[in-house]
């Protein structure tokens, strides 16, 4: 007897239907084909023990399980549940009907319990899509599920309830529809009112959160460029509901959700080590997974000690810093991963530390100095809008009592300039902030005055700096004006702009 169940399978963040054909004839052999990989080929052994588990009869005849398309690789053991299941239905032990009105995927163990699988959100946004009348998911991975609307989701612990579910004789029901409450602010642990002094910092860092700028700090150790780092997703406006389900659609391909979990309405934070190898930055491997580029999307990725990377590790950010999205192609696979992220870094001016430090001598010659600033490429920091000096704090401002702007003040001003962002793009698809502006936008929404012209011209020419940085002043100064509430741009939004250019000289020290 022929029977088709239907599983899914990952492709970057999306799902691929993923038809399971099991046919039984007359004979004793045990086939799958399909392009599956050893985990596929091992749930033999799990569905018989999970069968034995439950009182199921393994068939004694010859078994072809077809897994098409055919040639689309099937990876992991997340399949176990779809083959045992149309294994049951093609020996008339479960109902066929309702077997393939579902789409099914989980991974059994020996005593046929369900485990978790990752990637369960998209799979279930591709049931929806098919029209399927609902999933049988791990019931860790059902509030994951759930979040759609329109689509019953039924969590399962172990075999048993499965087929209860398709012969209609069970008691479990569909998971409630639920989507996570918002909430006032993001981190709530940190705040920018416990940052004493710095209101340069602060005032860039609310510049790069109000048009999705790139930031890079330059400061002595113990100046504060980790401290407000961290509080930065503190002034970001909250995810929208297209955002909150592509980040959380990322999460779930990587295994990142929890038990329990709904969509995520915080912005991400992601602070990976220096000594992070390139595959773990840009995603793949041998399963392709999201990387910690892909992780930081529609949020903030934070490179500490940026020097201290792997040169081809910070290479690697180019190409997302522009497009938005990253391309990892490997013999097997070529997929892309969303990579819309807020690049955050911070560095020491030298070797020792205390290039610039108002009161502690540097003991680095000029030559390490040199080197040491020139581990970050010039096209990398091209790609970096915004570069500012952090000083040390005086202890008069340490041991202040008072306290400095909260994160929700500056937070109100960041989300008004994105609102002006948003109607002013609103016509024009993919495009949400200041920093995704191609040319031909900046001569249409960031033509400088004639007075503002004239210093963008004496800082090219002074500074050496190359046509993209020009383009990204434009794109600061743009957003200067938006937290102003300026039409136009003026000469005083583009000398800000150009302050805002640390390292972006022709000598490339400081």
């Amino acid at each position: 007897m022929l029977v088709k169940i239907y599983g899914a399978s990952l492709n970057g963040i999306d799902a691929i239907k993923i038809t399971i054909e099991v046919d039984i004839s007359r004979g004793i052999r045990f086939f799958l084909v399909g392009l599956p990989d050893s985990a596929v080929k091992e749930s033999q052994q799990r569905i018989e023990s999970a069968f034995r588990s439950f009182n199921f009869k393994w068939p004694g005849k010859r078994i072809v399980i077809n897994m098409a398309p055919a040639d689309t690789r099937k990876e992991g053991s997340s399949y176990d549940l779809p083959i045992a299941v149309g294994i049951l239905a093609a020996d008339n032990q479960i109902c066929e009907n309702r077997a393939g009105s579902f789409l099914i995927m989980g991974e059994l163990s020996l005593d046929g319990s369900v485990k978790p699988v990752r990637g369960v959100l998209p799979i279930a946004f591709k049931a929806y899509e098919e029209g399927f009348n609902g999933v049988i998911v791990p019931y860790d991975n059902a509030s994951e599920a759930a979040v759609i609307k329109g689509l019953d989701v039924y969590g399962v612990k172990n075999l048993g309830e499965v087929t209860d579910i398709l012969n209609g004789s069970g008691t479990i029901s569909p998971f409630p529809h639920t989507i996570s409450p918002g909430v006032t602010s993001n981190h709530e642990d940190h705040d920018f009112s416990d940052v004493k002094g710095q209101e340069g910092v602060k005032r860039a860092m609310e510049v790069a959160a109000a048009g999705m700028h790139n930031i890079l700090m330059v400061g002595p150790p113990g100046s504060g460029k980790s401290m407000i780092a961290r509080r930065l997703p503190t002034i970001l406006p909250l995810l929208d509901s297209a955002e909150s389900i592509e980040t959380t659609k990322i999460h779930s391909v990587a295994g990142k959700l929890g038990r329990d979990s709904g969509l995520i309405v915080k912005r991400p934070f992601r602070s990976p080590h220096n000594s992070i190898t390139p595959t773990a930055l840009s995603g793949g491997g041998v399963h392709p997974q999201p990387g910690e580029i892909s992780l930081a999307h529609n949020g903030v990725l934070f490179l500490d000690e940026l020097p201290e990377f792997n040169r081809s590790s910070l290479e690697l950010l180019r190409q997302p810093l522009e497009d938005r999205k990253i391309s990892v192609s490997r013999a097997r696979y070529a997929i892309d991963f969303p990579a819309g992220f807020m690049l955050v870094a911070g560095m020491n001016p030298c070797p020792c530390g205390y290039y610039s430090h108002p009161d502690k001598p540097c003991v680095c010659s000029p030559g390490q100095v040199f080197r040491y600033l020139n581990r970050i490429s010039g096209p990398l920091l091209d790609r970096i809008d915004l570069h500012i000096e952090v000083v040390p704090v005086a202890y008069g401002k340490l041991s202040c009592s008072s306290s400095a702007e909260s994160s929700l003040g500056i937070r109100e001003r960041v989300i008004k300039a994105r609102d002006i962002q948003r109607e002013r793009f609103k016509e024009i698809k993919g495009v949400h902030s200041n920093a995704q502006m191609n040319n031909r936008m900046l001569n249409k929404f960031a033509y400088p005055d004639k007075a503002g012209s004239a210093i963008l011209k004496s800082a090219m020419d002074k500074l050496g700096l190359s046509a993209r940085a020009y383009h990204r002043i434009l794109k600061v100064s743009r957003t200067i004006a938006d937290l102003e509430g300026a039409g136009g741009i003026e000469a005083h939004h583009i000398a800000e702009a150009v302050q805002y250019r640390t390292l972006d000289r022709s000598d490339r020290s400081m």
